[in-house]
């Protein structure tokens, strides 16, 4: 079969022909791509006109079509739906596109043309956007060694060759050992507690598995999280528990103690390799934050506003849990067990009661529709488009005016080819190529409640939030609108992408929005205003708790990525002594984060997962905008559309953000919703 990759896709919008590609089409491609970008950038090298912002800048952004699609289909793949040797082919493939970067990056004769295009930027008359594109591509030489001698530019190619083997091998050993773990259930006392949904999900799960009379759980966060929070079973909590977060510290051929480490140690090589103090402070240039000092400042403000209402929330867990006869001492496996049935006797609502009004297709309607309240989008279900997994469904996206805006696949169910937890990701990027305006194929992956023989997938109301931030980000993508791809939808500083994202979580808590989708699965009756009253009231329950716990996160990351690593000899005990002041309870020495956590070194938030809650204080400022003047306000969503959504990374985020708020985004608004201070706006 010839190789899909070579010709055009004869699909509609064309879209990548998933039923097309195989496994052994991947490596001839990437090896095609690497060649056909190399060529085109020695074209511009040996350009003997000098160089200009067309023909040196602009024409470097238009390099590599060919990889850009491969790499796109591949990697996303490898994520949703991998294999063995899909794996294999990423430990090949990986250093090929390292050494690639590096051969454009470390270029000396094109160095020496972007770099004339930038000295002479302020006389080329640029607009905003070209200014951008200019500063971008000349930091991104600069920070990726353009400035180096010989013998330091080998020693980063070295390092970039090992960093892309390590973090492959990182993400591998979790979902080997997520893949490997089940609980075994023969005794249906066992299950006392768990929700007959959940019992039947497990029983599936064991059918499919081949094991008669029993039920499954797994790592899957479906059947991992109401396990946990609903198990009267504690030693079975505690199994799981440890399973969960001993992932990669097992010290068996899957562990990751050595891998981070050799991770963390390259980074800060690569750092101080590039001129800067720590892998931080690399990192940290380029985002909204500028410095480890302004993260950890940040931070610290953060915790002293947060601890005092977490130690509250966990003194008052520890004494309800012993009025109903809990353990003296709560251990970690315990927490989300008894905060559950706290939350439901404060605020008489739980999971299970709100589960019959979630059912998966209305609030994808649900979402939809806000979209087209918000920003005039419709949503139209194609079945002509190739898929790569029966489960995705794919719809063509289009404005008020009836105009093709993008494609969007959807991708909810776990299973054993897909990483666990929820993304956003874009097969193909928006921008104008020869005055056509090549719109987004954007998708969002979850892993969310599977539907059973006597149930459709009902979600939980954490998994509406969830669809919704994925959502935000899928927004983010869709409505891009600018020129050049680099610099369209979540192609923005880090800290900033999550602004989208959560802003539209916000929706989920108000009534107006709800009564669009949340219906009972079975009568259609709409979801009680009761109901709604209680998930605002109980949507601040243990806030304090919540904030700390990504704070400890945060910190972890910003710890293992501001100093020089080498000297750290275990990571458990580097973990404990860095998350002291966050952590209320005893560790667990079974688990580790930073083995089991994949944000933090290969998800690509190193030193950035403090973004979650800096773009929490953005989005909490956003959305009381929407609150002042109404949620559906289009006078308000128009503006957020204009200057957030479309104009994607074309300006520096403070400018697009002042531009939509006309001010800086008030620190204090995070606080006021979590519940961390009294004021009101």
């Amino acid at each position: 079969m010839a190789n899909p990759f070579f010709s055009d896709f004869n699909t509609p919008f064309l879209a990548y022909p998933f039923d097309k590609i195989t496994n052994e089409h991947y490596l001839p491609a990437f090896e095609e791509a690497i060649k056909q970008g190399l060529n085109e950038v020695n074209s511009i090298v040996e350009n003997s006109n000098a160089p200009t912002f067309a023909n040196t800048i602009e024409a470097l952004e238009k390099v590599g079509p060919l990889l850009e699609t491969v790499s796109s289909v591949f990697f996303n793949l490898n994520s949703a739906e991998t294999s063995k040797e899909m794996q294999l082919l990423a430990k090949e493939i990986s250093p090929k596109l390292s050494n690639y970067s590096n051969d454009i990056m470390l270029n000396d004769g094109l160095f020496k043309r972007v770099e004339a295009v930038y000295s002479i930027k302020d006389t080329l008359n640029l607009n905003a956007e070209q200014i951008t594109l200019l500063d971008k591509t000349y930091k991104s030489f600069v920070r990726n060694g353009s400035k180096l001698n010989s013998t330091e530019k080998e020693q980063l190619r070295a390092i970039d060759k090992e960093l892309s083997e390590l973090t492959l091998t990182y993400s591998e050993n979790v979902l080997a050992e997520s893949n490997a773990f089940e609980l075994v259930v023969t005794d249906v006392a066992e299950l006392s507690g768990l929700p007959e949904g959940i019992i039947e999900a497990a029983k599936i799960t064991a059918n499919e598995k081949g094991k008669e009379n029993a039920w499954v759980f797994t790592l899957d966060y479906p059947s991992y999280g109401p396990f946990m929070t609903y198990s009267d079973n504690r030693v079975l909590k505690e199994k799981m528990f440890k399973a969960y977060g001993s992932k990669g510290f097992q010290n068996n051929e899957h562990d990751n103690q050595v891998v981070l480490k050799k991770i963390a140690s390259l980074r800060h090589d690569r750092a101080i390799l590039l001129g800067y103090k720590s892998h931080a402070d690399f990192v940290l240039e380029e985002r909204m934050a500028k410095s480890p000092d302004a993260v950890f400042t940040f931070l610290d403000k953060l915790l002293k506003s947060a601890l005092p209402f977490a130690e509250n929330e966990y003194e008052e867990l520890k004494k309800y849990s012993q009025t109903i006869n809990g353990p003296v001492s709560l251990k970690k496996w315990d927490v989300t067990y008894y905060a559950e049935k706290l939350k439901k006797e404060k605020f008489e609502i739980d999971d299970e009661l709100l589960r019959p009004y979630f059912k998966l297709e209305n609030v994808i309607d649900g979402v939809f529709q806000t979209a087209k309240k918000l920003y005039g989008l419709s949503f139209i279900q194609r079945f002509d488009i190739p898929l790569y997994h029966k489960d995705v469904t794919t719809y063509e996206v289009v404005n008020e005016k009836n105009e093709y805006v993008a494609l969007f696949y959807a991708d909810f169910f776990p299973r054993a080819g897909k990483r666990q937890g929820a993304w956003m990701t874009s097969f193909k990027n928006q921008r104008i190529e020869n005055g056509i305006n090549e719109r987004p194929h954007v998708s969002i992956v979850c892993n969310f409640t599977k539907p059973t023989d006597t149930k459709p997938s009902l979600l939980t109301f954490n998994e509406v939030t969830t669809l919704f931030h994925e959502f935000g980000h899928a927004l983010h993508g869709m409505c891009a609108n600018g020129t050049y791809a680099s610099l369209t939808g979540t192609n923005v500083f880090w800290d900033f992408v999550e602004l989208p994202s959560q802003m539209l979580e916000n929706w989920c808590y108000e009534k107006e929005c709800l009564d669009l989708f949340a219906k009972h699965y079975q009568t259609g009756e709409t979801i009680p205003a009761d109901y709604i009253q209680k998930i605002v009231d109980s949507s601040n329950f243990q806030s304090g708790l919540a904030t700390i716990r990504q704070i400890g996160l945060a910190t972890l990351d910003m710890a293992w990525h501001s100093q020089n690593p080498k000297d750290i000899a275990s990571v458990k005990d580097f973990e404990i002594s860095v998350t002291d002041k966050t952590d209320l309870m005893p560790s667990v020495l079974e688990t580790s984060t930073s083995c089991s956590f994949s944000h933090i070194f290969p998800g690509g938030y190193s030193s950035g997962y403090y973004s979650y809650k800096w773009a929490e204080v953005i989005d909490a400022d956003a959305f009381e905008a929407f609150k002042e003047k109404g949620i559906f306000n289009q006078e308000v969503a128009t503006a957020f559309y204009k200057n957030v959504l479309s104009a994607g990374g074309s300006e520096h985020p403070s400018i697009l953000y002042k531009r939509f708020r006309g001010r800086e985004a008030d620190p204090k608004a995070l606080l006021r919703r979590s519940g961390l201070i009294k004021e009101t706006v």
